[in-house]
């Protein structure tokens, strides 16, 4: 016997311009938002109720759980249709705002790159009222530089530049 509840499942997606970011064929808010769409369909198989929450700096945009195919897919290509905003990424006041509009336990996903110093209290506040799975959305330049000489590096969110470095130096 499955005992068959009706669970509030909501995605907390950056759209931060980090996003934008990709040497495969993917930049990694694409791949956010295939994650994020597999999930929501599996919700929706459910009957679940599923609502979404963009941010970077601060929140973009909010959709209330809600249940039903239009829904979801209407969640869908509000990401779909996303572009990355160049701003720094700041999670702490996408939980923040999470704790205000959903009292209730629900189960929470939250994807984003983590570039963003992780607010570890406010994560450990959200673990204890909802379900929270957090996805990694990473891009493998971003740990390993190929050998291409001088390279100029510029945040895509703040737009400062960071490094002017040799790599073929420091990888030797």
């Amino acid at each position: 016997y499955c005992e068959e509840r009706e669970l509030t499942v909501l995605f907390l997606v950056d759209v931060s311009a980090s996003g934008a970011f990709g040497s495969t064929r993917q930049a990694k808010l694409d791949v956010a938002v295939e994650i994020a769409a597999v999930l929501m369909f599996s919700a929706l198989k459910n009957n679940d109720k599923v609502g979404l929450i963009t941010f970077c700096d601060d929140v973009m945009d909010f959709y209330p759980p809600r249940k039903g195919k239009s829904h979801v897919l209407r969640l869908i290509r509000q990401l779909v249709d996303v572009r990355p905003i160049a701003r720094e990424t700041h999670l702490d006041r996408s939980l923040e705002f999470l704790h205000r509009v959903q009292k209730r336990r629900a189960v929470v996903f939250l994807v984003s790159d983590f570039l963003d110093e992780l607010p570890r209290r406010l994560l450990g506040i959200t673990r204890r009222r909802h379900d929270l799975t957090a996805i990694t959305v990473s891009d493998p330049r971003e740990r390993e530089l190929p050998d291409v000489g001088l390279v100029t590096l510029r945040d895509a969110e703040t737009g400062e530049v960071h490094w002017e470095v040799d790599v073929a130096a420091e990888l030797g």
